[in-house]
């Protein structure tokens, strides 16, 4: 090793994503303990999508991660707004079902213009879907968007933090934090590309096919079978693989299974917020490596923050998320084929 060359365990430190793995978990963590400590765990949700904010603009130089982060955040907020206006409301699901292919196509041209990533719309449409059914007293809209934007604004000041390690922490804490090789510009031409508009259709169809199969097997949980196509279908231009699909099936049963070995107990509400804390870090750690072992984490994220609003009955949460889960990956595949089909056809090529 030469003089200046950081150790091996260094280097393999800085080849995780540590750095935006912690600043996740605090986002999540925070938010959900305050909500905790003033027994309003039922507004879990909204803390919990304003603090998303915070998985954006890894591995972007801060001047550039203001901007995305910022971008990012806003569209979590208006989707979440959006939800929860149709939840005071009592909105009809052909309502919900518009303001869903508004925020899918709204979200992609985002996405692929500003351009975030992780690029996908996975957050607003879960944060749109999940507010949606939270029932909300029309007296409570602002309480519950306010909470979501302070949750927010926590998350991008955590996604800034790091220059002030990087400035002030000395040799100790560069040599364990990651280089920032990222500056990604706006692409104003986007909103030209085909292949955005490819995706926004592909989103579109996945989502509205995949909610009308989960409504027909009963109420349950819907938009998770939406949220699954969202997850299958890939981002505009890259690589049709199936493989996504797979490992998402997959990677939820073994979710399912350890969420279930968390909740059986039922254990404090605090080791269920540590659990969160966990749950947020190790997703992070992994989903850039491995998308199957990362939902292993993401899946009793989910169900964890979801039993802390509101407990359910325990086998019915498991059952709707595995059929559910099937059920849109198996819509994402025939989108993803047919848009693979539709693209050579046409000629729009990544």
């Amino acid at each position: 090793m030469t003089a200046g060359e950081p150790a091996s365990g260094s280097r393999a430190w800085r080849s995780l994503e540590v750095e935006v793995a912690f600043r996740a978990a605090v986002a999540a963590v925070v938010p959900l303990a305050i909500l905790v400590l003033v027994g309003r765990t039922d507004l879990a949700p909204y803390a919990a999508f304003g603090g998303m904010a915070a998985i954006f603009g890894r591995g972007e130089r801060y001047r550039v991660r203001a901007r995305t982060v910022s971008v990012a955040a806003a569209g979590i907020l208006v989707s979440v707004a959006a939800g929860t206006a149709l939840a005071a409301a009592s909105a009809p699901p052909w309502i919900e079902a518009i303001v869903l292919l508004v925020v899918i196509a709204a979200g992609v041209v985002v996405v692929n213009v500003a351009p975030l990533s992780p690029p996908t719309t996975l957050f607003f449409v879960f944060g749109l879907l999940v507010c949606a059914q939270v029932p909300t007293p029309s007296g409570e809209f602002v309480l519950r968007i306010g909470i979501a934007v302070v949750a927010a604004g926590f998350a991008v000041a955590l996604s800034l933090s790091g220059w002030l390690l990087r400035r002030f922490g000395g040799t100790t804490a560069r040599a364990v934090m990651k280089d920032l090789p990222r500056a990604p510009e706006p692409r104003a031409g986007a909103i030209r590309d085909p292949r955005v508009w490819l995706s926004v259709a592909q989103n579109a169809v996945g989502a509205v096919a995949a909610g009308g199969l989960a409504l027909a097997f009963g109420p349950g949980h819907p938009y998770w079978a939406v949220v699954s196509v969202i997850a299958v279908v890939p981002p505009a231009g890259a690589a049709h693989s199936l493989a996504r699909a797979v490992h998402r099936v997959l990677g939820t049963l073994g979710g399912v299974a350890v969420a279930a070995l968390v909740l059986w107990p039922d254990p404090p509400i605090w080791v269920l917020v540590l659990v969160v804390g966990v749950a947020q870090f190790g997703a992070e750690i992994l989903v850039g490596r491995h998308y199957g072992a990362a939902l292993l984490f993401i899946t009793p994220l989910a169900l964890v923050v979801a039993w802390i609003a509101a407990p359910v009955d325990l086998g019915g949460l498991v059952a709707d998320r595995v059929v559910e889960t099937v059920i849109g990956c198996v819509v994402g595949v025939a989108v993803v084929l047919g848009g693979a089909a539709v693209a050579g056809r046409a000629g729009v090529t990544g």
